[in-house]
């Protein structure tokens, strides 16, 4: 089946750019444990002890991929204790980018890899209705 897109080169960018954009993107949260993370902190989990908890992760491996994850500006760290000082984890506005490629890869498995039983949804507030993902021209609006 012929591809509806494709994709061409940046004409600004370097003839012979070493990393491609998918490259950068996984180097910086391409690991499971960081996936995984990023997983927990879209549903609303938020504090270390319930990452910990969650995803059953070693405190010292949980530690890094936090403060990796902060010092790219994908999360930022809010006190909510004083007394011991402890702090919260939240999406930051380019963490809260990295959405929709979460969703395609939940589809993704949804599809290729998922044990018997219902596929994940993920249901429009506002609505109710479950939401599909999709890629539209913005010119035309036709999905593809």
């Amino acid at each position: 089946m012929p591809s509806a897109i494709h994709a061409e080169a940046n004409p600004n960018g370097i003839a012979h750019e070493p990393e491609c954009s998918i490259a950068a993107t996984l180097e910086a949260v391409g690991d499971r444990w960081t996936l995984l993370i990023l997983r927990d902190l879209f549903r609303g989990v938020r504090r270390f002890e319930a990452l910990h908890r969650d995803l059953g992760i070693a405190r010292n491996l949980l530690t890094d991929r936090l403060h990796r994850l902060a010092g790219l500006g994908i999360v930022h760290r809010v006190p909510y204790q004083d007394r011991p000082v402890r702090h919260e984890y939240r999406l930051t506005t380019k963490g809260a980018d990295l959405s929709p490629a979460l969703v395609a890869l939940m589809h993704w498995g949804d599809r290729w890899y998922a044990e018997d039983g219902p596929p994940t949804l993920l249901i429009h507030d506002t609505c109710g209705t479950p939401l599909d993902q999709a890629v539209s021209c913005p010119e035309c609006d036709e999905t593809v």
